[in-house]
């Protein structure tokens, strides 16, 4: 990886100048050697190199005072600019190596700080959509690669990128499994993201993992390796033409919804717990106090979904409730206290 970055890194202006000053000199010389000596093309340039390099084996033909003359002022300039010129190169590699070093050290600090985070495997399409909503939420997040090109193109937009095979258990653990909220495998391959998914849930049995699915067929195979929420990304859009076709304005509020933020009001998720406060209260008693906020649904733990739940609808232990509301009420509402 590290002569990769190295190759990639445009020349210095120094550098750029110095290799055409040498180009020059060459020229210079072989040009020299051909008018005064009367060398072929290939001689001229042969004894030019010698000359510059000091290597000296012979003179290709008899000298005189003006050739002789000629070869000490090459000597004198051009050995000066050819040492200069490979002192810029061996100093640029070494540069170049260490800021790569330099690179990937501070992003594996940086990714060992994240915690309860989002590791996202693949950055082709689908997974720089994803990238781009994870980092707009503020979300942190690792991306996991393996094409240099996308492992390049997800570092310009500033994301924390691991180059390797997400499938593979030790750049899993590099990336933070033990400690991440949740893996979304989004490789272009079903058999890709079935490995991938095999492998997170073996490292973090509470990781909350969702799949990308092409073909349909497979989902089940994703479930059954550990996936908590399967997206065949054709069923889906099958579903949100004919929900746009049927009924558009509620396919818009649906797109407004998923953006999580609409001016002050935030899109959360509460769990219930004894901890919380929250188990064993009604629907009522959960908003009371927070008058901005809106009850949207209930996924009970045997994961029906209750939508627009009743006031007098309880909570129980394990349950998750969907709210929009302002930050103050959710972070009252996560506290288990109530803002009168």
């Amino acid at each position: 990886m590290t002569s990769r970055l190295s190759r990639a890194a445009p020349l210095s202006p120094r550098l750029s100048a110095a290799l055409g000053l040498l180009v020059a000199t060459v020229a210079v010389g072989t040009a020299g050697y051909m008018l005064l000596s009367g060398l072929s093309f290939v001689d001229a340039l042969y004894q030019t190199v010698t000359t510059l390099s000091t290597v000296g084996f012979r003179e290709l033909a008899p000298f005189g005072t003006a050739e002789k003359l000629f070869t000490i002022v090459l000597v004198l300039l051009g050995v000066g600019v050819a040492l200069y010129t490979l002192t810029l190169v061996v100093q640029e590699a070494l540069e170049g190596d260490i800021r790569s070093r330099f690179y990937l050290r501070r992003t594996q600090l940086e990714i060992e700080r994240l915690h309860d985070h989002y590791i996202l495997c693949g950055f082709g399409r689908v997974g720089q959509e994803i990238a781009r909503e994870l980092h707009e939420r503020r979300q942190g997040f690792v991306v996991i690669e393996q094409t240099p090109e996308e492992v390049e193109h997800a570092r310009a937009f500033g994301y924390l990128v691991l180059e390797g095979d997400a499938s593979e258990e030790r750049v899993l653990l590099k990336a933070g499994l033990p400690v991440a909220r949740s893996l979304l495998a989004a490789s272009d391959s079903d058999a890709g993201n079935t490995y991938i998914t095999l492998t997170a849930r073996s490292i973090n049995p509470r990781c909350f993992i969702v799949a990308r699915c092409a073909h349909p067929l497979n989902e089940d195979k994703l479930r059954l390796a550990g996936a908590d929420r399967v997206l065949s990304l054709y069923s889906m859009g099958g579903r949100r033409m004919v929900l746009m076709a049927l009924q558009p304005l509620a396919a818009d509020f649906m797109d407004t919804l998923a953006t999580g933020r609409h001016g002050d009001l935030v899109l959360a998720e509460l769990a219930v717990t004894e901890m919380t406060g929250l188990a064993g209260q009604s629907c009522g008693q959960l908003l009371a106090g927070t008058p901005n906020a809106t009850l949207l649904g209930i996924r009970r733990v045997d994961g029906t979904l209750v939508v627009g739940p009743q006031r007098d609808e309880r909570l129980r232990d394990g349950d998750i409730v969907i709210v929009l509301a302002e930050e103050p009420d959710i972070a009252a509402l996560h506290s288990g206290t109530r803002t009168r």
